[in-house]
C-alpha cells in the first residue's frame, strides 16, 4: 500500500473521519507544507533526508490542523497561523524521533523508523535541529504569549516522556498516573495547537481556555485509544508493531486497569511478563486474553469516550459553523479508530 493510500485509510475510522476538517484547511495546510518543506532544509544533507523521512511518512498532520482550523473558527483572517502550524508539526515530529530511540522503535507509520535506518545518534539530532527550527518560527511570529505557550508545551513533554520512563514496568501504577503522563506527553502539544489559534486571533480569554480544555480532552481521549490499539490493532493499522507497549513493559490504561485487579497466577503473569520484563513466546496473546476477559480494553475505550464528550462540549460556546462542525467530527474519528 502507497504512502498516499494508508494516509488516506487512516483518515477514516468507522462513520467518522478527519475529511471535513482537511477539505476546510486545504489551502492553509498546503502553506504550512510548503514551510516544513523549506524549513527543514539543512546543507548538512543527511537533516533533510532524516527529516523528511518522517514528516512524509504518511501522517495525517492533525496536530496544525487543529490549529489552523481553531484559527478559523475565531475568524481569523491573517496568516500567521500557516508558520505556527509549522511550528506545532516540527515539534511533533522530533518528539517522534527521540521517542523512538528511548523505545528502540522498529516501525514508524508503517515503514522503518529513522533510527533503524540512520542510527540513534542521527535521530536525536535531527530532532535537536527539528526543535531549533521550531522555536525560530515561534520568535518569527513575534509574540510572546504563543512563545509562553508552546515553549511550555515543549517542556511538558519532555516531562511527560520521562515520567512514563519512570512508570515503566511499575505495576504498582494508577490510573491517575497513567493520565498525568498522557496528560504531558500527548494531550499537552494538542492543548497548546488549539490554543493558539485562538490566541492569534486576538479571542476573550474564556475563548482561548475553551479551545485549550478542547485540544487537552481530545489529545486525551486520542491517546487513551491509541493504547488501546496497541493490544486490538493490525499492524497495517497502527503503523508500527502491535504489542510493543507490552513488550516494553510501558503501563498503559488497559493494563494498569486489569493488573489492578488481578491476583493470583494472573498477577504473577503481570509480574513476570512487565515488572521483570521476562517475555516468553505467546505471552502477548495471553496478556490480550487477560484484557479482554477482564473487560479492559472496552473499560478504556468508555474512558477515552468519556474525555471526548468533555472535548466536544468545550465547542459549544462557539457558533455553528464548518470548523466546529468538522473539529466535532474529529473528536468522534478518534474514538472510532478503537474498532
Amino acid at each position: 500500500m502507497s504512502v498516499a493510500a494508508d494516509a488516506s485509510r487512516q483518515a477514516t475510522a468507522g462513520g467518522a473521519s478527519i475529511d471535513a476538517l482537511m477539505a476546510l484547511v486545504a489551502r492553509d495546510l498546503s502553506a504550512v507544507n510548503t514551510v516544513i518543506m523549506q524549513r527543514m532544509q539543512s546543507p548538512v544533507s543527511l537533516i533533510p533526508q532524516l527529516a523528511g523521512h518522517v514528516i512524509a511518512a504518511g501522517g495525517k498532520r492533525l496536530r496544525p490542523m487543529l490549529t489552523l482550523a481553531s484559527s478559523r473558527l475565531c475568524g481569523y483572517q491573517g496568516d500567521r497561523h500557516v508558520g505556527l502550524a509549522a511550528c506545532v508539526e516540527f515539534i511533533h515530529t522530533a518528539t517522534l524521533l527521540h521517542d523512538d530511540v528511548v523505545d528502540e522503535s522498529d516501525l514508524r507509520r508503517g515503514l522503518a523508523s529513522a533510527n533503524t535506518l540512520w542510527g540513534n545518534k542521527s535521530s536525536v539530532l535531527v530532532g535537536d535541529f527539528l526543535f531549533s527550527r521550531a522555536f525560530e518560527l515561534m520568535v518569527e511570529d513575534g509574540s510572546l504569549e504563543v512563545l509562553a505557550i508552546l515553549s511550555k508545551a515543549s517542556s511538558v513533554i519532555a516531562e511527560g516522556e520521562v515520567m512514563q520512563l519512570v512508570t515503566t514496568s511499575d505495576i504498582t501504577t494508577t490510573e491517575a498516573a497513567y493520565l498525568d503522563v498522557i496528560r504531558a506527553k500527548t494531550a499537552q502539544l494538542f492543548a497548546a495547537a488549539c490554543k493558539i489559534g485562538g490566541v492569534v486571533a486576538d479571542r476573550p480569554v474564556a475563548e482561548v481556555q475553551a479551545l485549550e480544555a478542547f485540544g487537552m480532552n481530545l489529545g486525551i481521549a486520542f491517546q487513551i485509544v491509541d493504547d488501546v490499539l496497541d493490544y486490538s490493532a493490525k499492524q497495517a493499522t497502527l503503523g508500527k508493531a502491535v504489542g510493543d507497549d507490552f513488550r516494553e513493559g510501558k503501563m498503559t490504561l488497559p493494563v494498569v486497569l486489569a493488573v489492578a485487579s488481578s491476583a493470583g497466577a494472573e498477577h504473577s503473569f503481570w509480574e513476570r511478563t512487565l515488572e521483570a520484563l521476562e517475555q516468553h513466546d505467546g505471552d502477548l496473546e495471553t496478556a490480550i486474553g487477560y484484557l479482554e476477559a477482564r473487560g479492559t480494553l472496552a473499560e478504556s475505550v468508555a474512558r477515552a469516550r468519556d474525555y471526548a464528550t468533555r472535548a466536544s462540549s468545550a465547542l459549544a460556546g462557539f457558533p455553528d459553523c464548518p470548523e466546529r462542525r468538522a473539529l466535532a467530527e474529529v473528536v468522534q474519528f478518534c474514538i472510532e479508530r478503537a474498532y
